[in-house]
């Protein structure tokens, strides 16, 4: 019997426990914000990695965004020896889920089983992806006791909300350098049989235009923001939004509409502050004199972000000269670099091979349209070796009824197994 026959044997045989883990986890609500039951999550990963002969650490990143006593992001890293020195391959994956939503058709933490699909939040992203890295982990160590080298697993915090309380504050202490750790793969729910070698970058901003309140029955004595911001949205409709699609992308983005540069106004406020729900009265008439806009730029590895930035920027200055009374504010939230593993690193090639394997043809090599936890091992860990690969549908994130196949964990088990045979034996 093959290598790939016993492996995926040791797979089927472990099946429920695929199952029963994967429950176990989504029933854990780890929502984020504001970031519950990191430490219960934890504390569960302890006790089933250490049962398997992994020796853990809890690490708290203590002064992250985010972190309070009331909801401290805890992390988990894990790690198990082989019989002598060589390479270490790490499995990471966040432990953090986003709110629950609207239009749910049943217990979004139940973790329910139908039709051969484990439904529940986090179950594609990426709750089934990290049950499967731990199958997989188990079942090359029982397959393959005699292996060189080290296997890691971490479980870490707020992935959702830039990962700066997770894999960015271990890798400013060291647990992603290049000395400690050789191979990455995240288990991102980007498709059983694609690699990801990648993102997208980000920039992030608040645009703030100014005005000048007064009675709302003579607005010619104020002057609106709002009808300020109404001009900078229409000058993205006709300049900034056609530029932007114009331009398109090498990196193998998913899907195909996320190979342009894109623009997403996130969020638009002005005047005077919201009311309680409960509140009866009627709003009080007054020409409002702030307005403010969140915009979310991805941007494209051929593009230079400090370009992404000047051309909001000259967007803005040209409606300040053209525009009577125009004038704004402007801050940055948020940037993210995009970053692309190489076709041929060694981490790429293994789980290349291993796909080939498993389903008689070879992968297809995708970038993510939004970024995750690679950009702070790239840029902070500086390693590039790192890849996502994982079960589950990407366009599932984040939706209701949100769910991962129990076949496609069973088949991406797999292939993580022969990668971990490849890259830990002689």
């Amino acid at each position: 019997m093959s290598l790939a026959d016993r492996l995926r044997a040791e797979i089927m045989a472990r099946r429920e426990d695929l199952i029963a883990l994967t429950q176990d986890l989504i029933r854990i609500p780890t929502l984020n914000p504001p970031g519950a039951h990191y430490r219960e999550i934890c504390d569960y990963l302890d006790r089933r990695l250490r049962a398997s002969g992994f020796d853990t650490e809890f690490i708290r990143a203590t002064g992250a965004p985010g972190d309070s006593d009331k909801h401290p992001r805890w992390n988990i890293m894990a790690r198990r020896e082989g019989v002598r020195a060589g390479p270490c391959v790490h499995f990471n994956s966040h432990i953090d889920v986003v709110e629950v939503g609207h239009g749910w058709s049943m217990d979004p933490f139940g973790g329910e089983v139908i039709d051969g699909k484990i439904y529940g939040r986090g179950a594609c992203d990426m709750k089934g992806g990290l049950a499967a890295s731990i199958i997989a982990a188990e079942v090359f160590i029982a397959t393959c006791a005699d292996y060189v080298g080290a296997i890691e697993i971490s479980g870490t915090a707020d992935e959702e909300s830039g990962g700066f309380g997770g894999v960015a504050y271990l890798a400013e202490r060291g647990y992603f350098s290049p000395s400690r750790v050789d191979h990455v793969i995240i288990p991102e729910p980007l498709g059983k049989d694609r690699i990801c070698l990648g993102h997208r970058g980000v920039w992030w901003a608040e645009i703030e235009t100014l005005g000048e309140i007064a009675h709302g029955s003579m607005p010619f004595l104020g002057d609106c923001a709002v009808r300020h911001m109404g001009a900078v949205i229409a000058r993205m409709e006709e300049h900034l939004f056609p530029a932007l699609a114009a331009r398109r992308t090498e990196m193998p983005v998913v899907p195909e509409g996320a190979r342009h540069s894109t623009l997403n106004i996130n969020s638009v406020h002005g005047g005077e502050p919201e009311q309680a729900a409960d509140y009866t009265g009627l709003p009080s008439p007054c020409v409002p004199d702030r307005c403010r806009m969140v915009i979310d730029r991805r941007f494209l590895i051929e593009e230079n972000i400090g370009a992404v930035e000047a051309e909001v920027r000259e967007m803005l200055e040209n409606l300040r000269v053209s525009r009577p009374g125009f004038d704004y504010t402007i801050r940055e939230l948020h940037r993210v670099l995009p970053t692309m593993t190489d076709r041929d690193a060694p981490v790429v090639g293994a789980v290349a091979r291993a796909v080939a394997e498993v389903f008689g043809r070879d992968a297809d090599y995708v970038v993510s349209p939004g970024t995750y936890d690679q950009k702070h091992i790239d840029r902070i860990g500086r390693l590039k070796n790192c890849i996502a690969y994982g079960p589950g549908i990407l366009d599932l994130a984040h939706k209701p009824d949100e769910y991962v196949g129990i076949a496609d964990m069973e088949q991406s088990a797999l292939v993580m197994a022969l990668a971990l045979a490849e890259l830990l034996n002689e």
